[in-house]
């Protein structure tokens, strides 16, 4: 069984005001605390679709886990283009994709685990954690359902498509409120970033 990892992390970074991603976070960076919790879940591979700051996400990844895949329409700012440009060149040996945020340094191994855990127990076709009935990130996705989302163009959104298959989610019940915490300001990286 082979569950991928996609990364949502072309975004132009306007309420930060400097690439998000790049960010100093603990001893690396932003987007590498995010890939380096991905990787110890054993997730592969993980593609970290970008868009703005492309080309410094590329070098910064080199020697990393991920895979960078550039998403052409990224100026829209639409997530679904995001998701669509990494599941489209997932192999078709990959059954399942965990949708991740790239903002998202707060991401915690043990709720990875979880998600991924809950899918194989369930084979549900969507895996989501929660916390007290809030849905967060990151979620999974089996393929059964990725012809229908590649489908999809704005003003169609993700949270639309989940919320149009709640019947086929698996909600796995997380202790964690950090499936809901990003950073998108300079106040958020302020509250949030370790401080050593």
């Amino acid at each position: 069984m082979t569950i991928a990892a996609v990364v949502l992390a072309a975004g132009q970074s306007k309420r930060m005001g400097q690439p998000k991603m790049l960010l100093p976070w603990g001893d690396s960076t932003v987007i590498e605390q995010v890939v380096y919790v991905l990787s110890q879940a054993a997730l592969e591979p993980i593609l970290v679709v970008t868009g703005g700051a492309s080309q410094a996400l590329k070098a910064l990844l080199e020697n990393s886990p991920a895979r960078p895949i550039f998403n052409p329409r990224f100026m829209n700012d639409e997530m679904i283009y995001s998701l669509q440009a990494g599941l489209e060149i997932l192999d078709e040996s990959v059954e399942a994709a965990m949708v991740a945020l790239g903002d998202q340094p707060q991401i915690e191994i043990g709720v990875v685990r979880q998600v991924v855990q809950v899918y194989q127990d369930t084979q549900a076709a969507l895996v989501v954690p929660s916390y007290q009935m809030r849905r967060g990130h990151p979620w999974l996705l089996n393929r059964s359902l990725w012809g229908e989302l590649m489908r999809l163009s704005p003003p169609a959104t993700i949270r639309a498509f989940l919320n149009a298959h709640l019947s086929l989610t698996h909600f796995a019940q997380v202790d964690t409120p950090s499936i809901f915490k990003d950073i998108d300001t300079p106040e958020d990286y302020a509250r949030e970033r370790p401080l050593s």
